[in-house]
């Protein structure tokens, strides 16, 4: 055996190079080892394996030693890239681009190789995540990029229902030393000496930067927290010293890479989730609700007096594990770019090839859209909508903290929808998506009326900073627009 280290693709190159070097023919060293031509040139392919005994026939023939012909480096420059050619195209994101198998014959000179590897990587680094996170500049290579970090976060959460038992432990721990007995929301006092369980004081302050939300003194144990009129209120202000004490509470070290920027953010939130809205008590006012057949994000917020997002997120980390309901969240801009998202019901999100959400636009049928558009969107908005995947009852609620607001959104599987509040909804809507033809491409009638007529100019996103959404991209030569409601608009125009 030559052990899980063996790279066939590096062997292979490596004896072709020494044979070469040897001035040997693939017949001729054949008739030497008492081999075919045709298996020498599988295992210089890579296709094959060799026996132990094989390498050390190989290495008489050549006139070097075996650990010559294992060596784990490739002999030369060319070689190393058609290696890493080789790796190239058994990557999932480039057989994604659905092009033929590239051999790189003799035809194939060294600079074309250059050019594809060094395009390839840099493709790879836009789509998965352009640059890497380097706090500092020691750090080694092979992090990964934050769209990756972010969905292989995204499917841990979903493998355990979105459940933290450690963090959940760890915060009903505080709680207990502090006093804390419910039912109701966790006072000023209790967050103070909860702080303290841990060794900190809280210190809120005026002119805190406007990119932190949150600055701590480890040196002194003390974390400054704006003032309350800088965050948009009390409950702004608990969740940001709960959001902050989480990172000390889980031990957590400076982040290296993005993976562990990723888990800290989700393991710190889901904290401040546990601390402030604590598993027993929720669980009480769930099941009480579940008796009623009136379960409600609203309800939670009030009663532990914490935000609509927090009070959806800590929905979804228990309804599952102690209820058995599936649910989905999602929170997306007025344009539908979806930028959180969580599902364990079924229902499809819409992704890039490498499972990428952040930035995706969502479906214009879908209820968080449709919130925007209802007669008032700053009311709850309950809707059916029959997808793809089966049909899901959502409520949707719009944060108006950010610009025209963000749409938050709680659902589950139609068959669920009874236990909750909003349930009886006559609003009913229909997706095909992913098909194209539902809400991304244009009426036949509006592309023949102003294809080649209309020239859109986009306003500029912040998204720009992480790319585009791509849906838009492939209908329309103007990335970020959407061309249904720029043809639209032109037909009203046209109208008057």
């Amino acid at each position: 055996m030559l052990g899980d280290s063996f790279d066939p693709i590096v062997f292979g190159q490596r004896l072709r190079h020494l044979r070469r070097r040897a001035g040997l023919t693939l017949e001729a060293l054949g008739a030497t080892i008492g081999s075919s031509a045709s298996y020498l040139s599988q295992l210089e392919n890579g296709h094959r394996e060799p026996r132990l005994s094989t390498v050390n026939h190989l290495a008489a023939a050549l006139g070097c030693k075996p650990a010559e012909l294992l060596s784990a480096a490739a002999p030369t420059r060319r070689a190393e890239l058609e290696v890493t050619l080789a790796r190239i195209q058994e990557d999932p994101l480039y057989q994604s681009l659905r092009l033929p198998y590239l051999k790189p014959t003799a035809r194939l000179d060294g600079a074309a190789l250059e050019h594809i590897v060094a395009l390839f990587s840099g493709f790879r680094d836009v789509t998965l995540g352009a640059g890497r996170f380097t706090p500092r500049h020691d750090l080694p290579g092979g992090t990964l990029g934050a769209r990756a970090a972010n969905a292989a976060m995204r499917e841990e959460m979903r493998r355990r229902e979105n459940y933290f038992e450690e963090i959940e432990t760890v915060a009903t721990e505080a709680l207990d030393a502090v006093g804390y007995t419910g039912p109701g929301s966790v006072s000023e006092r209790h967050l103070s000496e909860a702080a303290a369980y841990f060794g900190f004081t809280v210190a809120k302050v005026q002119g805190l930067p406007s990119s932190t939300r949150s600055i701590t003194d480890r040196a002194k144990r003390v974390i400054y927290v704006p003032q309350r009129n800088a965050t948009g209120g009390t409950r702004s202000s608990r969740s940001v010293i709960a959001q902050t004490l989480g990172h000390f509470a889980l031990g957590h070290a400076e982040p290296s890479d993005f993976e562990t920027y990723v888990r800290q953010r989700v393991e710190a939130n889901y904290f401040a989730g546990a601390l402030l809205a604590p598993e027993r008590a929720v669980v009480q006012v769930l099941a009480d609700a579940k008796r009623n057949e009136d379960i409600s994000v609203e309800d939670l917020g009030e009663m532990f007096y914490i935000s609509y997002e927090m009070a959806a997120h800590r929905l979804t980390n228990l309804i599952t594990r102690h209820f058995g309901i599936p649910i989905h969240f999602q929170r997306s801009d007025h344009e539908g770019r979806l930028w959180k998202a969580y599902e364990n019901d079924g229902v499809l999100l819409p992704s890039d090839v490498d499972g990428t959400i952040e930035g995706q636009r969502l479906c214009r049928w879908w209820s968080s859209r449709q919130a925007f558009e209802s007669e008032d969107s700053f009311e709850l908005h309950y809707q059916r909508t029959e997808t793809v995947a089966g049909t899901f009852w959502c409520v949707t609620h719009i944060d108006i903290g950010r610009d025209r607001g963000d749409a938050i959104t709680i659902g589950t599987t139609d068959s669920m929808a009874h236990w909750f509040r909003g349930s009886d909804t006559k609003r009913r809507a229909v997706s095909t998506c992913p098909d194209p033809a539902c809400c991304r491409q244009p009426p036949d009638e509006a592309l023949a009326r102003w294809e080649r007529r209309a020239w859109p100019s986009a306003r500029d996103h912040s998204g720009f900073v992480s790319g585009l959404p791509t849906d838009t991209v492939v209908f329309s030569p103007y990335p970020g627009v959407d061309l249904i409601d720029v043809y639209s608009f032109l037909d009203r125009q046209a109208g008057d």
